[in-house]
């Protein structure tokens, strides 16, 4: 009993001591950083960046780090740790890639929502949603993390969510009425879903004015730390298949 402890032991220090490279994939940039580190690289992304080529890029950017581990945030919905459809802003060649066997280390990949969810829970029933180019969804409850696809259910006039609370919705409406959407938005998946609080994320959170009672804004930091912590113990998928 004593050996197995102690085996156990060990295992958790050699865990402690790995470094994490956590990659955040966004729109207009890929953003990198390390735990041990603890400095933020970036490269511009757009449209005609391809999975293939972030690889290469990233490569070259953490030419000089150390790394055991990855961490890659996708901004769409991810399977067995690969992207399952091409994203809207970036290039083609992403659904399907195998990133651990590009990178050559061990690699998890989950939705970036939810990477900045991880990041952002302080425990109970948390509900994130990213207010960005679209509406990025998450929900972790007592530990275990659920990605959603929220911003795409019908919403009005048969628009879904992320018609209306993403970056088309505020150019179209202007900020004083996407504000007042947002507020409705937020309160219909607070009766639907019944989250403890709400965190906002994503770079149009901060256009948010006063906030409703249990919503609070997250940091776009924590993404990072989302991704470092999907290495360590104590946050656990819902569904093996996401």
């Amino acid at each position: 009993m004593a050996k197995k402890a102690k085996k156990a032991r060990k295992a958790r220090k050699r865990t402690s001591r790995r470094t994490v490279l956590a990659i955040d994939v966004g729109g207009t940039h890929v953003k990198v950083m390390t735990s041990m580190t603890r400095i933020k690289r970036e490269f511009e992304s757009g449209p005609k960046l391809s999975a293939k080529e972030m690889v290469r890029k990233v490569k070259a950017l953490t030419g000089d780090w150390s790394y055991d581990v990855i961490s890659v945030g996708y901004p769409g919905p991810v399977v067995h740790d690969r992207p399952v459809t091409e994203p809207h802003n970036l290039g083609k060649g992403w659904a399907g890639f195998n990133f651990q066997r590009a990178f050559g280390h061990p690699t998890k990949v989950v939705n970036d929502a939810m990477m900045q969810a991880i990041g952002s829970y302080q425990g109970g029933r948390m509900l994130f949603l990213g207010l960005g180019t679209g509406l990025g969804s998450a929900m972790i409850v007592d530990g275990v993390t659920e990605p959603m696809e929220l911003g795409h259910l019908p919403y009005r006039n048969g628009k879904t969510f992320e018609h209306y609370v993403g970056a088309a919705g505020l150019r179209k409406h202007g900020r004083k009425r996407w504000r007042k959407t947002v507020d409705d938005v937020i309160a219909r998946l607070f009766a639907a879903l019944e989250p403890d609080y709400i965190v906002l994320g994503g770079g149009n959170a901060v256009l948010v004015d006063n906030p409703p009672k249990k919503v609070r804004f997250g940091d776009n930091a924590n993404a990072f730390e989302g991704g470092f912590r999907m290495w360590k113990r104590g946050t656990r998928s819902a569904r093996r298949r996401r």
